[in-house]
């Protein structure tokens, strides 16, 4: 098992496949090929959102395209009172997220579909997504390659998924609600700009651990 173990990681597996286990955010997250690997800079977008949860506060929270559930699970182990929702399209990705939501005790309602589709009418007081952000030809996919594509790749330059989201997020948000969005190293100037013409207020960039501007989002006007 040791030597097939090393065969894998040498051809460029990930680890966290190999063990079908990775660590997010002090939690013990089971992943398989249907979902990302979860990176340690997304931890940049949970601390965010953190800081605008406040510690009794029972915020309603939407994370979009979850995958494993690591970003929506993080912050339902830390702020136990909101009530977390979680959208994917794959439902492979939702049957990983389910039953980390279910081993780690950890209660989340799960939906089925394309970014706010099965939503309704339903409004958050903030929304985190980390989205496909690669564009169709960018030079790092190679590398990628047991990773889904779907959850990769947005269109010719990246930013299809992201657009979506943005141009949609404010029919399903409440009064003085954020978005907190994470992108790729050289998108964070697009994503603004997206932001504030969608009407965001207060758009700014938070920095990963290798200090590349990661995550960019905006509060809607109260």
């Amino acid at each position: 098992a040791f030597q097939s173990a090393c065969r894998r990681r040498a051809a460029g597996e990930p680890v966290a496949y190999i063990t079908e286990h990775k660590a997010f955010f002090a939690l013990d997250l089971h992943i398989n090929q249907h979902v990302l690997d979860p990176r340690p800079d997304t931890e940049t977008l949970v601390e965010w959102a953190l800081e605008l949860i406040p510690t009794e506060a029972t915020t309603e929270v939407l994370d979009l395209g979850t995958g494993s559930g690591a970003i929506a699970l993080a912050l339902k182990a830390q702020r136990p009172q909101c009530a977390v929702t979680a959208v994917d399209a794959s439902s492979d990705a939702l049957a990983v997220a389910r039953s980390n939501s279910e081993r780690l005790a950890l209660p989340i309602s799960l939906h089925h579909g394309s970014w706010f589709a099965p939503l309704a009418a339903l409004r958050f007081g903030l929304i985190v997504s980390n989205p496909p952000y690669l564009a169709a030809d960018d030079v790092h996919l190679p590398a990628l390659q047991h990773e889904p594509l779907q959850a990769l790749v947005a269109g010719a330059d990246g930013l299809d998924d992201l657009r979506h989201i943005i141009s949609t997020a404010p029919l399903h948000m409440q009064p003085g609600a954020w978005l907190l969005l994470e992108h790729g190293y050289e998108q964070a100037t697009a994503v603004q700009d997206l932001l504030r013409a969608a009407g965001f207020a207060q758009v700014q960039t938070r920095h990963d651990l290798a200090g590349q501007p990661r995550c960019t989002g905006g509060q809607m006007p109260a």
